[in-house]
C-alpha cells in the first residue's frame, strides 16, 4: 500500500511542477507519470538494499528513459519531461539539513550532509546523461547499419 501512496504523491509534485514550470497542458499527466516512475524506481532500489547514490541514479535512468519516450510520443523537448520528472529525486531535505547545521555550527554533521547532497545530485546527472548518451548511441547504430538492408 506504501507504494501507491509513493506514486501518487511523486505523480502529483512533478505535474505541480508542470504546472509552475509552464508546462504545457497536454504533457502535465506525462510530466507526472515520469516522475513517478522515476520516484518509484528510486524507492524500490533503496528499499531492496541500495545506498541513496546508487538508487538516484538508477532513479534518473528510469525517468530519462521515460522522458525520451515521451518527448518524441508528444513532439515535445526532452527538457519538459525531465525538469517535471527529476523533483522528487533532488535531494532537498539533505542540502536543508547541512545548511541547517552551518547555522548551527556543527560543522562536521553539516560537512556529511553536504558530501550525501552532492554525491546524489552527480549520481542523477550521471543517470541522465548515460540515458541520453546510450539513447543517441542506439539511433547512431541503427541508422548506420539500417540502411544498408534497406
Amino acid at each position: 500500500m506504501i507504494y501507491i501512496y509513493q506514486l501518487i504523491a511523486s505523480f502529483f509534485a512533478s505535474a505541480g511542477f508542470g504546472i509552475l514550470f509552464n508546462a504545457p497542458r497536454r504533457a502535465l499527466i506525462s510530466c507526472g507519470a515520469t516522475g513517478a516512475v522515476g520516484w518509484i524506481a528510486f524507492y524500490l532500489f533503496q528499499e531492496g538494499g541500495t545506498d541513496a547514490v546508487l538508487a538516484s541514479y538508477m532513479g534518473a535512468l528510469f525517468l530519462t528513459a521515460v522522458s525520451l519516450f515521451n518527448s518524441r510520443r508528444m513532439k515535445m523537448p526532452v527538457i519538459i519531461f525531465i525538469t517535471c520528472g527529476i523533483i522528487p529525486l533532488v535531494p532537498g531535505g539533505t542540502a536543508y539539513e547541512a545548511m541547517r547545521h552551518v547555522v548551527m555550527n556543527r560543522y562536521i554533521e553539516a560537512q556529511e550532509y553536504a558530501f550525501q547532497a552532492a554525491l546524489v545530485s552527480g549520481a542523477i546527472a550521471l543517470g541522465i546523461i548515460s540515458t541520453e548518451m546510450a539513447d543517441q548511441v542506439f539511433r547512431t547504430v541503427k541508422n548506420k547499419f539500417g540502411r544498408k538492408g534497406a
